[in-house]
């Protein structure tokens, strides 16, 4: 008689599968008109750095002092390559004076260059004369939306001013001797970035549906199944999207483009894994079982544990992410595990019910039958049917257990070596690196580092409380040999003591080399302070300001948010792993194996992105980001293998346990992990450089689990270990069956 009871009764029974689809039907159409859609509650202007860090001080201090100073410039590169002719200089001038007059949207100042005699104007050019640089102020307070707005009005004035498309190719321009013109600075830089990811929303949406279409029809040639975890993915986006729109409307959590685009690739790579769990097992219980409500039954019972489990994993890793301080990555805790989380509960539910309607057709053309069942469709065809194949241990199955140490030392050789390279990895937390080379900021920025300092693009600013001693701080920091220029001082409007200058350095303000300087010119300004005569709290009165001092504390914080979350994930997921497996010795070397696995997908990536792609360096969030995900996404196809193993050596010997539970598993992890993989992969068809870096490691870190780490090596450990391999617990051997021989 049939026991099964609990989940299975519900939602795959005659009534609960309809009733299912419908309560997730209401659920995704309710929340759908009634809340808000994610993408409307986007704030990608969201702070990153809290307001103890030194950097947000400083801006604090001149916003208050210096409140001429607390706007965002815009950079207007103009460049003509054998010199600028007074012509342009006239036009440039018409501009500063138009705009004086009738200021753009949100502009605060503009520089009154049209007030200057024209020899004075052309001491403002570059050493050949060919580019001059314009600042256009506007208010911290517009969002990227509006900025763009003003952007956009300001390339018109430019065009109509000058008579032609300024804003085109450099190249062109270069080799015709036309002017060209170019929108950089912080201005510039935030719009395209918030751009970039803007536009990438749909296309990516688009080529993540298509591809896990194509992956699916390829593997199992079916219709009717390609669409079933697309359908389930569907649902469980209609409710996560409404769900965190709420959310951030209420300001319980901020949402950003990016944030978004990674859920996007997750909710259908992970969550496409999971119905693929359940529906690999109700496919070959089908084989066996000719009632489909109770293979389906049994399917879910056989899946459930396995797939609550992973999902479980995935989403305590990924809450970890509240840790952080870097707003970034908390910002990507909650939309990350709450669509693991309703997705899991789409596998086990909505799945469930599909397959319940639809059946055995569900695998049409290739239905999978009982060795009756085609007996009897063979009789009634008038055919002779054929004997059904007896099922056979894959190859890697019988390997892993024949020779464990042959396999064990040969995937460790692959992964230490591919691990070996991480060590190498070069990081950057240049935001210009992640755009293309094309991109209008960028040109503007690379014009600027030609023809004058790039420290001009973004000027690291000084501020100290001189107590109202006499300090030259244009002086001294002018000696020191990694600075450009210093401005003239600037009297703080509340406070006189208080003293700012903006400092050019000689190389690029957002690279590595520029933020080592950040203490150092703190520890200089704290020096000029105690020579004045008080140094008494001098490292309270120096505040350092600006992109670089922003980005060494944006460094700062990722590396504190690394070695605090890097621990709590691999605790949390040890936990997990010791409730579910009751083993000490299985809980560590599947721990092992990920973080290996993680560190060789580093190795690998960068072997890729550096000499492949050309590289210099990859975004200083990449690693902590490709940590979260590999650790925990890898120890599902771990817990889906090895329970199949746990559950087997309870009826059969370890070693054929082993074998046969690695050969079952082996097609559905295996087409799970081509599917995560390619999800990920799709990043890199980004525009947008770190999701690009960052699906390369990820997509590499999956295939490493699915073809290496899954299949070869944590089997052959277990194999290796024997009884071992569940201590604390027991393991009482089963005896092999004595083969039966027949006589002549």
């Amino acid at each position: 008689m049939d026991t099964d009871k609990g989940l299975s009764r519900y939602v795959a029974g005659k009534k609960g599968r309809w009733v299912t689809l419908l309560v997730w039907l209401a659920i995704a159409v309710i929340l759908t008109l009634t809340l808000p859609s994610v993408g409307d509650q986007e704030n990608n202007n969201a702070a990153n750095l809290s307001d103890a860090k030194p950097s947000v001080q400083a801006a604090a201090v001149s916003d208050q002092e210096f409140p001429s100073g607390s706007s965002l410039p815009a950079l207007l590169v103009l460049h003509r390559e054998g010199g600028l002719k007074q012509a342009d200089l006239e036009s440039l001038q018409q501009l500063t004076a138009q705009w004086g007059a009738n200021p753009l949207p949100h502009q605060t100042s503009v520089p009154p260059l049209h007030q200057l005699p024209l020899p004075a104007l052309q001491q403002q050019l570059s050493k050949d004369g060919s580019t001059i640089v314009a600042p256009i102020l506007f208010s911290k307070q517009a969002d990227t939306d509006q900025l763009k707005e003003s952007l956009d009005q300001l390339r018109a004035d430019v065009n109509k001013r000058f008579g032609g498309d300024l804003f085109s190719s450099v190249k062109g321009d270069a080799e015709e001797g036309n002017i060209s013109a170019r929108l950089t600075g912080p201005v510039g830089i935030q719009v395209d970035a918030t751009g970039l990811f803007k536009n990438a929303d749909v296309s990516l949406l688009l080529a993540t549906v298509l591809l896990v279409l194509i992956i699916l029809l390829i593997i199992y040639r079916s219709p009717v199944l390609a669409f079933i975890p697309l359908i389930a993915v569907g649902f469980a986006y209609m409710v996560v999207g409404p769900i965190l729109g709420w959310m951030a409307r209420e300001g319980w959590i901020t949402v950003d483009s990016q944030g978004i685009s990674i859920m996007t690739v997750l909710l259908f790579g992970a969550g496409t894994d999971y119905c693929l769990f359940l529906i690999s097992r109700f496919r070959q219980l089908l084989s066996t079982e000719r009632d489909k409500g109770k293979a389906l039954r049994h399917a879910i019972t056989g899946s459930t544990g396995a797939i609550a489990m992973s999902g479980l994993t995935v989403v305590l890793s990924l809450l970890a992410l509240l840790f952080a301080q870097y707003g970034a990555y908390h910002r990507f805790a909650v939309p990350f595990s709450l669509s693991i989380l309703i997705m899991a509960i789409a596998s086990l539910t909505l799945v469930p019910a599909l397959l319940a309607i639809i059946g055995r057709a569900s695998f049409y053309p290739f239905v999978p039958r009982t060795p009756e069942m085609i007996a009897e469709r063979a009789q009634k065809r008038g055919k002779p049917s054929k004997p059904a194949r007896q099922r056979q241990n894959s190859f890697i199955g019988r390997i892993v257990v024949r020779r464990p140490w042959t396999v064990v030392l040969t995937a460790l050789i692959v992964l230490g070596t591919l691990a070996g390279f991480s060590s190498r990895i070069e990081v950057t937390y240049d935001i210009l690196s992640s755009f293309p080379e094309d991109m209008e900021s960028r040109e503007g920025f690379t014009i600027i580092g030609e023809q004058f300092s790039p420290g001009e693009l973004a000027p690291v600013q000084v501020i100290v409380d001189t107590k109202g001693e006499p300090v030259d701080l244009k002086g001294q920091l002018s000696k020191l040999p990694y600075v450009a220029q210093v401005s003239d001082p600037q009297q703080g409007k509340q406070s006189p003591n208080i003293v700012a200058v903006d400092v050019s350095l000689t190389m690029n303000p957002y690279s590595l080399e520029a933020m080592k300087l950040i203490p150092e010119l703190r520890q200089e300004a704290q020096s000029l302070l105690a020579a004045a005569g008080d140094g008494q709290g001098a490292e309270d009165r120096v505040w350092i300001g600006g992109q670089t001092a922003d980005q060494y504390d944006t460094k700062e914080a990722g590396d504190r948010d690394t070695a605090v979350i890097i621990p709590v994930v691999i605790g949390l997921i040890t936990l997990l792993l010791l409730g579910y497996l009751r083993s000490v010795v299985a809980t560590a070397y599947l721990i092992g194996t990920v973080i290996l696995s993680y560190f060789s997908a580093l190795g690998l990536g960068w072997l890729i992105i550096h000499y492949g792609l050309g590289a210099d360096a990859i975004a200083g969030s990449i690693p902590l980001y490709s940590f979260v995900f590999l650790v925990a996404l890898g120890e599902d196809y771990n817990i889906f293998m090895i329970s199949s193993i746990w559950e087997k050596r309870k009826r059969m010997p370890l070693r054929r346990a082993i074998s046969e539970g690695v050969s079952e598993t082996g097609s559905v992890i295996t087409s799970a992990g081509v599917i995560l993989a390619g999800t990920f992969a799709v990043l890199a068809s980004l525009p947008i450089q770190v999701l690009v870096h960052f699906g390369i490691v990820t997509a590499v870190g999956v295939l490493l689990d699915t073809f290496i780490v899954r299949p070869f090596l944590v089997p052959a450990i277990t194999a290796l270990l024997g009884r071992a391999a569940f201590w604390p617990g027991k393991h009482v051997e089963i005896a092999e069956e004595p083969q039966v021989t027949g006589q002549a």
